[in-house]
Protein backbone atom coordinates (compact mmCIF):
# COMPACT_ATOMS: atom_id res chain seq x y z
CA UNK A 1 0.00 0.00 0.00
CA UNK A 2 1.54 3.51 -0.82
CA UNK A 3 1.43 6.57 1.06
CA UNK A 4 -1.52 7.98 -0.44
CA UNK A 5 -3.60 4.84 -0.44
CA UNK A 6 -2.73 4.80 3.39
CA UNK A 7 -3.52 8.63 3.97
CA UNK A 8 -6.93 7.52 2.06
CA UNK A 9 -7.91 5.16 4.29
CA UNK A 10 -7.61 7.07 6.71
CA UNK A 11 -9.55 9.83 5.66
CA UNK A 12 -12.58 6.98 4.79
CA UNK A 13 -12.48 6.01 7.77
CA UNK A 14 -12.07 9.05 9.80
CA UNK A 15 -15.14 10.09 7.91
CA UNK A 16 -17.25 6.82 8.69
CA UNK A 17 -16.42 7.54 12.64
CA UNK A 18 -17.66 11.03 12.19
CA UNK A 19 -20.69 9.55 10.82
CA UNK A 20 -21.71 7.28 12.99
CA UNK A 21 -21.17 9.93 15.92
CA UNK A 22 -23.15 12.45 14.24
CA UNK A 23 -26.02 9.31 14.31
CA UNK A 24 -25.48 8.86 17.57
CA UNK A 25 -24.32 12.26 20.25
CA UNK A 26 -26.47 15.63 19.31
CA UNK A 27 -23.86 18.68 18.45
CA UNK A 28 -23.69 19.37 22.04
CA UNK A 29 -22.54 16.24 23.27
CA UNK A 30 -19.67 15.91 20.23
CA UNK A 31 -18.46 19.77 20.67
CA UNK A 32 -18.47 18.88 24.21
CA UNK A 33 -16.50 16.06 23.90
CA UNK A 34 -13.99 17.02 20.92
CA UNK A 35 -13.05 20.24 22.86
CA UNK A 36 -13.93 19.90 26.64
CA UNK A 37 -13.95 22.67 28.45
CA UNK A 38 -12.36 23.29 31.86
CA UNK A 39 -10.51 19.61 31.16
CA UNK A 40 -7.34 19.22 34.32
CA UNK A 41 -7.04 19.19 37.92
CA UNK A 42 -7.34 22.58 39.87
CA UNK A 43 -4.18 24.08 41.62
CA UNK A 44 -4.76 24.10 45.57
CA UNK A 45 -8.83 23.33 45.12
CA UNK A 46 -10.71 24.28 48.16
CA UNK A 47 -13.09 20.64 46.86
CA UNK A 48 -12.52 17.73 45.24
CA UNK A 49 -14.69 14.96 44.56
CA UNK A 50 -13.40 11.42 42.89
CA UNK A 51 -15.72 8.35 41.76
CA UNK A 52 -15.25 5.59 39.55
CA UNK A 53 -18.63 4.60 38.00
CA UNK A 54 -19.47 0.99 37.60
CA UNK A 55 -18.89 0.93 33.69
CA UNK A 56 -15.43 1.90 35.17
CA UNK A 57 -15.00 5.18 34.19
CA UNK A 58 -13.29 7.74 36.97
CA UNK A 59 -14.63 11.32 37.07
CA UNK A 60 -12.65 13.69 39.10
CA UNK A 61 -14.36 16.89 40.30
CA UNK A 62 -12.30 20.41 41.59
CA UNK A 63 -13.85 23.37 42.63
CA UNK A 64 -12.14 26.40 43.82
CA UNK A 65 -15.14 28.86 46.09
CA UNK A 66 -15.06 32.07 46.52
CA UNK A 67 -17.97 34.17 48.89
CA UNK A 68 -19.84 30.76 48.62
CA UNK A 69 -19.89 30.80 44.51
CA UNK A 70 -17.92 27.90 42.80
CA UNK A 71 -15.94 30.56 40.90
CA UNK A 72 -14.16 27.57 39.11
CA UNK A 73 -14.66 23.85 38.26
CA UNK A 74 -13.13 21.22 36.30
CA UNK A 75 -12.51 17.80 35.73
CA UNK A 76 -11.02 15.06 35.03
CA UNK A 77 -11.83 11.61 33.94
CA UNK A 78 -10.60 8.27 32.10
CA UNK A 79 -14.22 7.96 30.35
CA UNK A 80 -15.66 7.99 26.78
CA UNK A 81 -16.81 11.16 24.85
CA UNK A 82 -19.97 10.96 26.77
CA UNK A 83 -18.35 10.72 30.26
CA UNK A 84 -15.57 13.78 28.72
CA UNK A 85 -18.94 15.76 27.42
CA UNK A 86 -20.71 15.41 30.70
CA UNK A 87 -17.79 16.52 32.92
CA UNK A 88 -17.40 19.60 30.41
CA UNK A 89 -21.11 20.13 30.38
CA UNK A 90 -20.91 20.07 34.41
CA UNK A 91 -18.18 22.77 34.95
CA UNK A 92 -20.59 25.11 32.52
CA UNK A 93 -23.49 24.38 34.83
CA UNK A 94 -22.21 24.89 38.38
CA UNK A 95 -19.96 28.19 37.20
CA UNK A 96 -21.35 30.96 39.31
CA UNK A 97 -23.81 28.50 41.52
CA UNK A 98 -23.54 27.84 45.38
CA UNK A 99 -22.50 24.99 46.53
CA UNK A 100 -26.15 24.12 47.72
CA UNK A 101 -27.61 25.15 44.41
CA UNK A 102 -25.03 22.92 42.29
CA UNK A 103 -25.73 19.63 44.37
CA UNK A 104 -29.36 20.29 43.31
CA UNK A 105 -28.47 19.65 39.76
CA UNK A 106 -30.76 17.19 38.48
CA UNK A 107 -30.51 14.39 35.76
CA UNK A 108 -32.94 16.37 33.01
CA UNK A 109 -30.55 19.31 33.29
CA UNK A 110 -27.76 17.52 31.65
CA UNK A 111 -29.80 15.83 29.17
CA UNK A 112 -31.15 19.17 28.30
CA UNK A 113 -27.96 21.45 28.17
CA UNK A 114 -26.58 18.42 26.16
CA UNK A 115 -30.00 18.42 24.12
CA UNK A 116 -29.85 14.92 24.19
CA UNK A 117 -28.13 12.48 25.04
CA UNK A 118 -28.55 8.39 24.40
CA UNK A 119 -30.01 6.01 27.09
CA UNK A 120 -27.06 3.91 27.01
CA UNK A 121 -25.00 7.09 28.18
CA UNK A 122 -27.26 8.50 31.16
CA UNK A 123 -24.85 6.69 33.47
CA UNK A 124 -22.14 9.46 32.58
CA UNK A 125 -24.34 11.83 33.59
CA UNK A 126 -25.06 10.17 37.37
CA UNK A 127 -21.20 9.56 37.34
CA UNK A 128 -20.16 13.60 36.63
CA UNK A 129 -23.24 13.96 39.70
CA UNK A 130 -22.29 11.31 41.92
CA UNK A 131 -18.37 13.48 41.78
CA UNK A 132 -19.99 16.56 42.06
CA UNK A 133 -21.55 15.84 45.27
CA UNK A 134 -18.74 13.78 46.78
CA UNK A 135 -16.43 17.14 46.42
CA UNK A 136 -19.08 19.63 48.15
CA UNK A 137 -19.26 17.07 50.61
CA UNK A 138 -15.92 17.58 50.93
CA UNK A 139 -16.28 21.05 50.38
CA UNK A 140 -18.93 21.53 53.48
CA UNK A 141 -16.87 18.86 55.49
CA UNK A 142 -13.68 21.25 55.29
CA UNK A 143 -15.87 24.33 56.35
CA UNK A 144 -17.64 22.33 59.45
CA UNK A 145 -21.06 22.99 57.78
CA UNK A 146 -21.79 19.67 57.85
CA UNK A 147 -20.13 17.44 60.67
CA UNK A 148 -17.85 14.33 59.81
Amino acid sequence: MTDDNFVKLLEELQRKIEYGEEQTYSKVVIREYRNPSNFGVLDDPDAVGKIKGPCGDTMKISLKIEKLKIKQAFFWTDGCGATIACGSILTKIIKGKTPQEANDISSSQFIEALEGLPIEHHHCIILAINALQKAIKNYNEKNFLVKK
